[in-house]
């Protein structure tokens, strides 16, 4: 039963990875660092997304799932992985949603 709920976090995460690539796509500079995406991937350095379009792709989170990131969580998602926790967290304390 274990190896079935690690298997299914892969899953989700990978589909959350993907998400997040159509989501951040209109607002990248650097389309080759986007197809290689991964958990350790910055928005700032690696994608060269600016501060502004930064808030628009917390938007664009926020109206896909269906939740509200506060602005200590926004100040927080600076690469791929925060953003997943925070997604994952918010997804939580709304029921699962």
């Amino acid at each position: 039963m274990p190896a079935l709920s690690l298997k299914n976090m892969s899953m989700n995460k990978l589909n959350l990875i993907a998400d997040l690539k159509v989501i951040i796509n209109p607002y990248t500079e650097n389309k080759d660092a986007l197809e290689s995406i991964s958990e350790t991937t910055d928005f700032l350095t690696d994608l060269k997304i600016n501060s502004a379009n930064l808030v628009d792709i917390v938007l664009d989170i926020e109206e896909k799932y269906g939740i509200v990131i506060d602005d200590a969580s926004m100040a927080k998602m600076v690469n791929v992985k925060a953003a997943l926790e925070i997604i994952a967290h918010k997804q939580a304390e709304n029921g699962g949603q």
